[in-house]
């Protein structure tokens, strides 16, 4: 089973990568949670070029969510030959 990191030790990280603090990287943090909240709420999905999409499929009584990832998440998975950048 894949390992996880929690939310305190995620905002840690974009604090350290965005040479912030901590709470603000914890205000963008919940700023994106909440906005993609809104647009799945909407009906909409999400496109993060070079990460993947994001999306509800939904069919008939049930919705799934879904992520497509984008290549260099494939080739780090195994599931891409194409990708040539760095991982």
């Amino acid at each position: 089973m894949a390992e996880y990191i929690q939310k305190a030790e995620l905002v840690r990280r974009i604090a350290k990568k965005m040479k912030t603090d901590v709470e603000t990287a914890e205000a963008w943090v919940d700023g994106i949670v909440d906005t993609m909240y809104q647009v799945f709420k909407s009906g909409e999905g999400i496109s993060l070029s070079g990460f993947g999409g994001f999306y509800l499929d939904r069919r008939r009584e049930s919705t799934a969510f879904k992520f497509n990832p984008g290549q260099k998440l494939r080739a780090l998975f195994g599931w891409s030959s194409t990708y040539k950048g760095r991982l």
